[in-house]
Parts: structure tokens; C-alpha cells; sequence
């Protein structure tokens, strides 16, 4: 496979072009406009940040992508699923609602919200997955698999579950229904240190499913009602909850590969990725911690494993931000999000998309 293409500029701005201009100008010359958009409906996947989360992409870069898909005759409207966990996003009211409240209203983008998978996650579609391994059919969210064109527009980040969050991770966790999202997540479920738990409750308060209880002052989960999202891991203020021992993140990583697969394949796809507010967690967080290294640019391409190879290369190049949660772990991967959130490899995404012939890790960069 020949090399893929993957556009980049960075974030400087001058006098005669601010940074939505200059996103415009990226996704043209990128070549959006190969695709026929002509009273196409276009589905633009975004996430829109949880509640309290500051560092998810400023509604005026979907503006832009919203503007061009309406120039070239399309019908765009932004999108995404519920969640799993309980926050902000796990209906479609409450989803609408945080996406308002972060500023993504057609006022300001010029298009609507449409929550792919309905009032409470159960609005899918089971899309076969040719040559998955994990997954024989993924359950996607049935506004995604109605549109007639697939763009996403992902904010590159760290992920304590998936070594980082870049476009294969917003197509395939993104568009994944509640039931294909547990899916996902099945590989391995949680367990309590009980000399590390101080019975807290935080578990509690986080999971979705009533999964974890306290008894005698110490939490347990109850693996039968649990369903692997690893919210509570995160959460436990004293590291008391533990990964599954059978490194259930790289079974994740394959499944979110595999999904990935049945979204984007049979039509017309475009990606877009902004390397900026690299926070080490995920936008699902009702918070974020200052970034792990600078803002790095804007990405575009046709490719999505292209696109996630150049997104990371880049970031590892850069300095790391002091105070960060990067700064305060100790370097020894030579990768900055390994080092960030040693327990996962986001390389084995990649891969596995690469083998699936999602596309390609070897790319050519070029600038503009």
C-alpha cells in the first residue's frame, strides 16, 4: 500500500488568516470537495464535552466543517452517542443539553444535533464486521449508519483506557450504541484491593449499572451487574480499583479498531483531527488537567490510521508541559502517552486497523 496523505498546518495565525480560516483552507486543499456532498446528508462525529470539561474542540471548527458541507450542497448535522456512565451524556436530552451548553447550537454552528442512537442508547443498527476477530457484528448508532457521508472531527488526547484518543477512537467507541459500547468494554471487568479501599463511595456515584457496593466500610463490584467501562478505575481517589488481569485495554482497543470498521466502510469518509488542550484523559471527564505537551496543529485526511500515526509522532515530539500529569510519571517508553498512562498501548488501535485495511501507518506529511 502506497503511502497516505495526511495535510497539516499548525496554529499560527496572521493578519490575514485566523485559525477557522486556516481550518477551512486545510480541509479544502486536504480535498474534501472530491466528495459529492449534492443533498447528501452528512453525518460530522464530534464529541461535545462532558459538563465541567473545558478542554474539548471550541464549536467554531465544526462552523467551519458545517460551512463547507453546506457549500458543496451538503446537509450536515453534528452527532454523537450516549454514554455508558452516569454524567451529562447518557440520554439524548441531557446529551443535547451539554452540547448547548458548550456552545454547539445551530446558532453557532449553523447545524443541528442528532444523538445517533436515540432517547436512551437503544436506537442501532448491527452492521457486520468483515474479518473482525472480536466482533462479528457492532451495534452502531442508527443516525451514523442513515448518513450518507462520514466525517469526523476528533480531538487528539491522551485516554488512560486507550493510550490516546484520536479519530479511530471517536469513529469506534464514538459511534457505538450503549449495548455496543458494553461490548467493547466486556474484555475485562474491575476489582477491589480491599486494603487499598477506604469505602469512599466515588465508585458508587460514577457507575451507571449499580455495580460496585460498600460493605464494612469497603467496596466490592459485582461483576454480574458490571460492565467493564472502567469509570470507577479512574475515579478511586487511593488507586484501590484495578484493571482485569487479562489486559482487557488492548482487547479494547481491537474492538474500537473493529467498529470503526463497520461505521466507515461502503461510503464516502473524511477525517480531521486537532492536535490542542492535549489533556491526558478523555473529553468524557467532567474535568481536564492542563495538557501533557503544546498545541500542536490541525490534521486532515482520507486515511483515519494515517491520520492517528501522524497525530501521535507529532505529539511525541514535542516538549513536555511542566506540572503536567506527563511531567509528574517517570519517562521511560520513549512515548509520551505510555508514560502518561503506562497500562495502555494506543499503538495496538492502529495496528489492528491497519490490519483490518482500514488503512495505512505510512504516511506522507504535507504541510501547508
Amino acid at each position: 500500500m502506497e503511502k497516505a496523505k495526511v495535510y497539516f498546518t499548525n496554529m499560527a495565525t496572521s493578519f490575514d488568516e485566523n485559525l477557522p480560516q486556516k481550518l477551512e483552507r486545510l480541509i479544502k486543499t486536504a480535498g474534501i470537495g472530491q466528495i459529492d456532498f449534492k443533498n447528501k446528508f452528512a453525518a460530522i462525529k464530534i464529541h461535545f464535552g462532558e459538563p465541567g470539561n473545558l478542554a474539548f474542540l471550541r464549536p467554531n471548527y465544526a462552523a467551519v466543517v458545517a460551512k463547507v458541507v453546506k457549500e458543496l450542497g451538503g446537509k450536515p448535522f453534528l452527532t454523537d452517542c450516549n454514554t455508558l456512565y452516569v454524567g451529562g451524556r447518557k440520554n439524548a436530552l441531557d446529551h443535547i443539553d451539554a452540547a448547548y451548553t458548550n456552545g454547539f447550537s445551530p446558532l453557532q454552528t449553523g447545524c443541528h444535533v442528532i444523538i445517533a442512537d436515540g432517547l436512551k442508547g437503544t436506537d442501532d443498527v448491527k452492521v457486520p464486521v468483515e474479518g473482525g476477530e472480536y466482533v462479528k457484528e457492532a451495534k452502531i448508532g442508527r443516525a451514523i449508519m442513515d448518513a450518507d457521508v462520514f466525517i469526523t472531527l476528533t480531538h487528539f488526547k491522551g485516554h488512560e483506557a486507550t493510550g490516546f484518543g484520536g479519530c479511530l477512537k471517536n469513529i469506534g467507541m464514538g459511534c457505538g450504541s450503549c449495548e455496543g459500547k458494553k461490548e467493547m468494554h466486556s474484555a475485562g471487568k474491575p476489582t477491589v484491593n480491599q486494603q487499598l479501599c477506604v469505602g469512599c463511595g466515588r465508585c458508587i456515584k460514577i457507575c451507571a449499572h449499580d455495580a460496585p457496593k460498600v460493605t464494612d466500610r469497603k467496596s466490592y463490584i459485582d461483576h454480574d451487574k458490571c460492565v467493564g467501562c472502567g469509570r470507577c478505575i479512574e475515579v478511586c481517589p487511593v488507586h484501590a480499583i484495578e484493571e482485569a488481569p487479562n489486559n482487557p485495554n488492548d482487547t479494547l482497543c481491537k474492538k474500537i479498531a473493529e467498529y470503526s470498521k463497520a461505521v466507515v466502510e461502503g461510503r464516502p469518509c473524511f477525517h480531521i483531527s486537532l492536535v490542542v488542550d492535549v489533556s491526558p484523559n478523555c473529553d468524557c471527564h467532567a474535568e481536564n488537567d492542563i495538557p501533557i505537551v503544546p498545541d500542536v496543529g490541525m490534521f486532515a485526511s482520507f486515511d483515519p490510521v494515517a491520520l492517528d500515526q501522524a497525530c501521535a509522532d507529532a505529539v511525541n515530539r514535542q516538549p513536555v508541559i511542566a506540572g503536567s500529569q506527563l511531567d509528574r510519571m517517570p519517562h521511560i517508553h520513549h512515548d509520551h502517552f505510555k508514560d502518561s498512562a503506562p497500562v495502555t498501548d494506543g499503538e495496538v488501535c492502529i495496528t489492528h486497523a491497519e490490519k483490518l485495511g482500514l488503512g495505512t501507518k505510512e504516511y506522507e506529511l504535507v504541510e501547508i
